[in-house]
This record gives structure tokens, C-alpha cells and sequence, in this order.
């Protein structure tokens, strides 16, 4: 269960990521992805009706500042998408829920589809 919930952590990270705006090589690493996550596990483990952990909002900002070009938006995408293809449909919704509940503007919905060529 906690691989589904990185999964679905990393399908956040991916959102917050492509919004920010292009530039050079990749440095982001899906370690630090599930680094930057791993403080929103059992938020999106165990349910998304109460406000997640501070460190939690933290990481996702932390993993959003880092991914400033389009490598390192793909990166995370990739690392998420990974994670999120063995996720239970609740995981992917506690996780949709985690950038507007940590103030992170996402255009798009977090999935397992989410295509991170675009």
C-alpha cells in the first residue's frame, strides 16, 4: 500500500512540476522526488478529509521551486507516473488533492494518464 501512495505522490509532483516554466537539463532525481514526498505517505494512505502535514506542503513546494525547466518536469512526471500505475483509485484522489490543500496552483488533474512528453 505504501508504493501506491508514493506512486500517487509522485503523480502530484508531476503536476507541480510542469508548471513551471522551461529550461535546462534534468537534475531532479525521483529520489528526491520521494524524498521531497515521503512526509505526504500516510496523508494519501489514509485519507484526504483533514488538512495534510506541514513537511508535506513543504516538500511539494520544495519539489515544485526545483523543477524549473522541462527535463526536470519530465523527470518527476516519469518518477510519479511509475509510482502511480499501481495506486488504488482513493490513493489517486487523497493525492489529487494534495497541491490546492498546500496552495500549489495545478492546471490539471493528477493521474496515471498524464502524459509527461507535454
Amino acid at each position: 500500500m505504501e508504493k501506491a501512495i508514493i506512486q500517487l505522490l509522485l503523480a502530484v509532483i508531476a503536476v507541480a512540476a510542469a508548471l513551471s516554466p522551461p529550461q535546462a537539463e534534468a537534475a531532479v532525481s525521483c529520489s528526491t522526488v520521494m524524498t521531497d514526498l515521503s512526509p505526504c505517505i500516510n496523508y494519501v494512505i489514509y485519507g484526504g478529509a483533514q488538512l495534510p502535514p506541514v513537511n508535506c506542503c513543504q516538500g511539494i513546494r520544495s519539489l515544485y521551486d526545483q523543477a524549473t525547466s522541462t527535463p526536470d518536469r519530465q523527470a518527476v512526471c516519469s518518477c510519479l507516473k511509475s509510482v502511480a500505475s499501481s495506486a488504488t483509485p482513493s490513493i489517486i484522489t487523497n493525492a489529487a488533492s494534495l497541491p490546492s490543500k498546500c496552495g500549489v496552483n495545478i492546471p490539471y488533474k493528477i493521474s496515471p494518464s498524464t502524459d509527461c512528453s507535454t
